[in-house]
């Protein structure tokens, strides 16, 4: 076993009110698992209430920032625990998360199009399954087309709307339309190993939209959406293999919002 590489991605604390235990509990297992640091990226709060049952409230965030502060100083050498955030897209919210995100130093920023959310259905549903599918894929190209995100978060997510009805040859030409502009951005997809937990279990992405974004040329950061301190980096060896079937040699991952790499051999040596 090598000396630790690899970061917690994506991870969540109480704040967003579907999260259980303390950021010191998640890096604890982050040392446990061989990791090198752990970047909590927590729901970010959205204007309007929106969704507001599912992440913290605007009024919340210095609290936020101060728990991972408290986290980062009681693991100093130990385990590097940094400052990100997961943050919702939907056309119209950009300015909002622009002034979030400048309002204190990040290391990784999420995008994520969250299907089921309610307050987003409501505006985006509109009874037709294959529309709201497609429309999910134009949000995630429109998201990193924007460029406030470094990854985009679970980007297959939507296949858990009506599992039994998922047809991934049928929505392809959508789906290398989305991957075509999102590899013209140079931001990043994640894996996410929570996946295998979901109504289709398998990572998100599948396999077989990680070989097309692979044809692109999309890094990949790998993150384990830990809503409780023992998923933080669950997976991981797995999703590293996952990742080499589909021709990767390199996983990626962001400290103050630039993307570094590590080999996947080295990165599968480090893990215990």
């Amino acid at each position: 076993m090598s000396a630790p590489l690899l970061y917690e991605s994506h991870c969540h604390t109480t704040l967003c009110k579907h999260a259980f235990g303390e950021p010191e509990e998640y890096a604890a297992m982050a040392e446990l698992r061989g990791l090198k640091g752990i970047i909590f990226t927590c729901h970010s709060p959205l204007p309007d209430r929106f969704a507001h049952e599912v992440r913290m409230l605007p009024e919340e965030f210095e609290t936020y920032v101060a728990m991972i502060a408290r986290a980062r100083e009681a693991f100093a050498g130990r385990v590097d625990v940094r400052l990100g955030l997961e943050s919702d897209f939907y056309p119209g919210v950009e300015p909002w998360l622009e002034k979030l995100h400048a309002r204190v130093p990040l290391h990784h920023v999420l995008g994520s199009v969250h299907y089921q959310m309610r307050d987003y259905r409501n505006l985006f549903w509109k009874g037709d399954l294959a529309a709201y599918q497609e429309t999910y894929y134009e949000h995630l190209a429109l998201s990193a087309e924007s460029g406030l995100f470094d990854t985009l978060a679970h980007p297959d997510l939507i296949k858990n709307e009506a599992p039994a009805q998922w047809n991934f040859g049928k929505l392809r030409p959508h789906v290398e339309r989305a991957l075509d502009r999102i590899a013209k951005t140079g931001v990043a997809m994640e894996l996410n190993t929570s996946g295998m937990m979901k109504a289709l279990p398998e990572m998100n992405p599948s396999p077989g939209q990680l070989r097309m974004m692979k044809e692109r040329g999309i890094p990949v950061v790998i993150g384990a959406d830990a809503h409780v301190p023992t998923r933080v980096g669950d997976g991981y060896a797995t999703a590293l293999r996952t990742l080499q079937a589909a021709g990767y040699t390199e996983v990626s991952y962001f400290l103050e919002r630039k993307r570094r790499t590590v080999a996947i051999t080295e990165a599968l040596a480090s893990l215990r």
